[in-house]
């Protein structure tokens, strides 16, 4: 009788396993899989020597080129002035800190299109700045350089914490007796707290190179989407589905989509070494 109410306890277990399974492939099919695997089906529907032809075009290769270089740029740039700042809050005390702090993580909360309208306001030619540095012949705005800082002011969270957190958990004996030793403050950093940060700058710069490849709000805004000058690769395909290009603009979708998941897979495998290590 025991065994009866137990093996159908089981049964009901298994069930109600299976269920739940089954109810979150339900959901996250259409909400995730399917988009993703749509924009492989459309890219190579006209075969491989299509796919192949459309990324020769001058404009998709000019589109991915500017993508990857204003991406390295970006995570060079974050890798230095995220470090630097996060090293600086979580370090020092000073008037100001915690309402600064917040500030420096707002680009991930506001929206980018507001982002990139910020900036508009003050580089573009009636800006608060802008209006003194263009008749000077500094022009940001809808140009290449344009796009860079609105990559670095959108991403710059992204460094700042995978950064931050490490080092409001460094030990602070470490640095103690680097002083005690005669280390100045830049030794200790460079022979003490960098080597600590090499998982967070890792990870950060990862998370800004991806997040800048695919970023288009503000890029929108601050490049004017002008053709083989400051068209980057999102900006391209949203150009082409609106020219009704749809082969076109799933060709240079799919080669982001792979880009995006190599890093994604790379950086989820180093997150997951250490814990493999200490298992």
């Amino acid at each position: 009788m025991i065994d009866s109410e137990a093996m159908v306890e089981t049964r009901a277990r298994t069930l109600t396993h299976r269920l739940t399974i089954g109810a979150l492939w339900a959901i996250l099919t259409p909400l995730l899989i399917l988009p993703i695997v749509a924009i492989f089906v459309f890219a190579g529907r006209g075969g491989w020597s299509t796919f192949a032809t459309t990324l020769r075009l001058p404009d998709a290769q000019f589109a991915l080129r500017m993508s990857l270089w204003i991406a390295l740029w970006t995570s060079v740039t974050n890798a230095f002035v995220g470090t630097f700042t996060a090293y600086v809050l979580s370090k020092h005390r000073f008037p100001g800190r915690g309402p600064l702090t917040i500030l420096v993580n707002l680009p991930v909360a506001i929206p980018t299109v507001v982002m990139g309208t910020s900036l508009i306001l003050l580089w573009g030619p009636i800006g608060l700045l802008g209006r003194y540095l263009v008749p000077l012949g500094f022009k940001p705005i809808f140009a290449p350089f344009g796009v860079f800082l609105a990559h670095v002011l959108v991403t710059f969270p992204y460094m700042l914490g995978a950064v931050k957190p490490v080092l409001d958990e460094l030990e602070i004996t470490y640095e103690e007796a680097a002083y005690t030793m005669g280390a100045g403050r830049l030794r200790t950093f460079v022979h003490v707290i960098l080597p600590a940060l090499k998982g967070g700058l890792f990870s950060g710069t990862l998370l800004t190179f991806a997040h800048s490849l695919g970023e288009f709000g503000a890029t929108a805004m601050v490049s004017g989407n002008l053709r083989m000058q400051t068209q980057t690769a999102p900006l391209f395909i949203f150009a082409q589905f609106e020219a009704g290009q749809i082969e076109t603009a799933n060709a240079v979708a799919a080669v982001l989509a792979v880009l995006s998941f190599s890093i994604f897979l790379f950086l989820l495998r180093f997150t997951r070494k250490p814990a493999r290590e200490g298992a």
